[in-house]
């Protein structure tokens, strides 16, 4: 067997990635360092879930409002931070200063302090230790690459992400059994620490686009020479436009379905499985099914159905599945309904929906994409789901049972269906340049 040689590795990789010769390593060292970093993330995911579920499911809503204050004060913050710091430093500062944050909660994991103290902070720790670090990710990419190799690199560095997703949580599902929850932080450190480190292999093989002495674009949808997003702005683009709302109220019905969901998983889960490591593996396994299929999906099923049945098409598809799978819920609200059902939504949702909705946004200006989309990708996401905690935590005080509950979503579902369709058809009346006039005018 012939060995396996730099440029004979370059032919192979070719055929599915057009990578030039002298970008083969920075390309292999960015598909790793994406890897190890969302691995890093979906080790932990489970254990933020089984701290959801120490903390009890009626102080959820807490934790959500928690999770959307702290965006609201650290996105600005890190922000300004980042943009007045080289890369090189950048990324040591981030990356260090959460593997110490991991290693705290580490030892809190392990001392005599009640897992009711610790379960919240890390919770609302990892939502916000998520956007963070996959932000500064893509932010040195961008810096990194030209705009022309990004458009045929990217994919593949995707995919990397992509990978370390299947590959994290069924780590953790494998062995959390034989090492338990707290070791597990352990290993989210390692794989941080990894991608730290191939983050500096990146700078070395990109010597002539590495800025030393540039900050770096964080947390902003694309880079605008006019003006900075502002939130004040961004409100004021969205009450103009009834399509900008249509677009809010679709992403709201999926955050008020998906946390309704969620705080029907945090009373059933310790209801049926007893022990933390045991719920930490079935979290795992969740997380595990839920990635896998968003890959296949992504891979065979996608791009061939936004081509093949159209925008409104797939912006239905996935409320009308919820209709379904919240009315079966209602009607054997059992956990294995539960798993398979949020399953197949959340893969849906990532596979589907999501890819279809960052479509509505190809019709809109310049500046409402860049000044609008940021309100609603961070204020409406996260306020939807601070504020659907405590519609869901409602309910329940109002003596709803778990059936009753997923049959009042069947009533947002249907709306969020409805909307839609609304938003489709508004969508291609703008593409078609039918529909300008209306698009600018008012909210009624």
């Amino acid at each position: 067997m012939l060995p396996l040689t730099p440029s004979s590795f370059h032919r192979i990789l070719s055929r599915v990635t057009p990578v030039n010769r002298e970008e083969l390593r920075g390309l292999l060292w960015s598909f790793l360092c994406f890897f190890t970093l969302l691995a890093s993330y979906y080790v932990l995911r489970p254990v933020r879930d089984e701290m959801g579920v120490q903390t009890g499911a009626q102080n959820l809503p807490w934790l959500f409002s928690a999770v959307f204050v702290s965006m609201l004060v650290l996105v600005p913050l890190f922000g300004w931070i980042a943009g007045r710091l080289p890369v090189r430093r950048l990324i040591p500062t981030v990356y260090l200063f959460f593997s110490s944050n991991l290693f705290l909660f580490f030892l809190a994991l392990i001392s005599d302090l009640p897992r009711t103290t610790v379960a919240p902070v890390f919770f609302v720790w990892v939502s916000v230790f998520n956007l963070f670090v996959v932000s500064v990710f893509w932010s040195v990419m961008a810096d990194l690459y030209s705009t022309e190799s990004a458009r045929r690199l990217f994919g593949f560095i995707a995919a990397g992400g992509s990978s370390g997703a299947v590959a994290g949580p069924l780590f953790t599902a494998l062995m959390v059994p034989f090492l338990g929850v707290a070791p597990l932080l352990l290993v989210s450190i390692g794989l941080l620490l990894a991608a730290m480190t191939c983050f500096f292999a990146v700078f070395r093989t990109h010597p002539r686009h590495a800025r030393e002495g540039a900050g770096t674009t964080i947390l902003t949808v694309e880079v605008d020479e006019r003006a900075p997003p502002s939130l004040w702005i961004g409100l004021t683009k969205i009450l103009q436009s009834r399509y900008l709302l249509g677009i809010c109220l679709y992403l709201a019905c999926y955050s008020v379905l998906s946390t309704t969901l969620y705080s029907q998983q945090m009373v059933l889960v310790p209801q049926v499985v007893g022990s933390a490591e045991e719920r930490t593996q079935l979290f795992a396994w969740v997380d595990f099914a839920v990635n896998g299929l968003t890959v296949l999906a992504q891979i065979f099923l996608t791009g061939r159905l936004l081509a093949g049945l159209g925008v409104t098409a797939m912006l239905v598809l996935v409320p009308a599945f919820n209709v379904v799978g919240f009315s079966i819920f209602g009607l054997a609200p059992i956990l294995a309904v539960l798993v398979v059902f949020g399953v197949l939504r959340r893969a849906g949702e990532f596979a589907i929906a999501k890819p279809t909705r960052e479509t509505l946004f190809t019709v809109v200006s310049k500046e409402e994409k860049y000044q609008a989309k940021n309100v609603i990708d961070t204020v409406v996401h996260r306020g939807g789901d601070m504020a659907s905690s405590w519609f869901s935590n409602a309910l329940q005080s109002a003596g709803l049972t778990i059936g009753e509950t997923a049959f009042a979503a069947v009533t947002i579902a249907v709306i969020w269906l409805a909307n839609g369709f609304y938003l489709g058809r508004h969508h291609g009346r703008i593409r078609d340049g039918h529909s300008r006039d209306d698009h600018h005018s008012s909210a009624q």
